[in-house]
């Protein structure tokens, strides 16, 4: 299996990335037991379809140490020039309070150390609480380590719009912010979008296929109680559902899903994925990979051969419409971790 070259973007200047990213939050617990042989096995198998593009953090449980034993098994069976089509981006997730350059630089190091790489491609940072602005300490700290060498680029996750312009004027160049963005949560599109197209920021979408709910499993089906939903994942984008329309409203969205799938000849979730992917400033979508439990790297594929038409948009459009407007309800892009 080879992906068409529109599955890559030029991200910067030295990342050539894959537009559907492997998400790593599924092994940090509660999305079923990973086993690290198999998991860097399963590795192997999304970087050899094209998938080369990892999403991690320091606090998903050993997502940084599998990146590391990738990159040393990479190594020794294929040669160090391997590691050029490998791209990992990772986050540090510090608590707030008062930040120096020795903190921020043992934290760093950690990662580098973790990953085993000598530069971060990409340090994605989240901050709890915006009403202590040591952030932009943190990020100025950052900001001397990437000049050192040991991060390539800077970017942010779930920063509203608000504070991804406070840090735009304070001179920090952020390449990037990961937000929540779906059929479901379309809260970028009130002000995140256009703030990043001003300033050539990318978004790369987390949550684009609530957790596996947008899928052929859950249309037609009575609504889930959160008890038989076995991961962290469906339950907390259950709780999203609930809050954007109910489940009536979302079994609408999901036949209207399967109809243009049906036509493309895809599944659901290449649907969803592919809606999300053709917005402005979109630099990919994150799906999560349950790496030895489940693998969707045939169907991914598939996403970049679909092309939807105007009478697909205007169909899933017309069913938002119905909806209960989430920014109202939960305010900005990443607000929900701040109340």
């Amino acid at each position: 299996m080879v992906l068409p070259t529109s599955s890559r973007l030029q991200f910067t200047s030295d990342l050539n990335i894959c537009r559907i990213l492997n998400g790593m939050w599924q092994v940090s617990g509660g999305h079923g037991r990973i086993y690290p042989p198999t998991a860097i096995e399963t590795m192997f198998k999304y970087m050899d379809a094209g998938f080369t593009t990892w999403d991690l953090a320091d606090h998903y449980g050993p997502a940084e140490d599998f990146i590391g034993e990738f990159r040393r098994q990479l190594i020794a069976s294929r040669g160090k020039e391997a590691l050029s089509n490998l791209q990992a981006f990772t986050k540090w997730v510090p608590r707030p309070g008062k930040m120096t350059k020795k903190l921020v630089e043992e934290n760093i190091n950690i990662s580098l150390r973790r990953m085993d790489v000598e530069s971060l491609d990409l340090m994605q940072f989240h901050w709890w609480e915006y009403r202590d602005k040591n952030y932009l300490d943190a990020l100025k700290y950052m900001t001397e380590l990437q000049t050192e060498g040991k991060i390539k680029h800077l970017a942010l996750t779930n920063f509203d719009t608000e504070h991804l312009q406070i840090i735009t004027e304070a001179g920090i160049k952020i390449v990037s912010n990961q937000v929540q963005f779906s059929l479901v949560d379309r809260r970028p599109e009130v002000k995140m979008i256009k703030f990043c197209q001003e300033h050539d920021i990318k978004l790369f979408t987390y949550g684009t296929v609530c957790g596996g709910l947008l899928s052929e499993k859950y249309l037609g089906k009575p609504e889930p109680r959160s008890s038989y939903l076995e991961t962290v994942s469906l339950r907390k984008y259950k709780n999203m559902i609930d809050a954007w329309g109910g489940w009536s409203l979302f079994q609408e969205l999901l036949s209207a899903l399967k109809q243009i799938a049906d036509k493309h000849g895809v599944s659901i979730s290449n649907v969803a994925v592919r809606y999300i992917l053709d917005k402005p400033s979109i630099g990919g979508v994150i799906v999560g990979a349950r790496l030895g439990v489940s693998e969707h790297i045939e169907d991914n594929a598939r996403i970049f051969n679909l092309t939807l038409d105007v009478e697909d948009s205007d169909r899933l459009n017309s069913i938002s419409r119905n909806s209960r407007d989430l920014y109202q309800i939960i305010g900005d892009c990443g607000d929900e971790y701040r109340k």
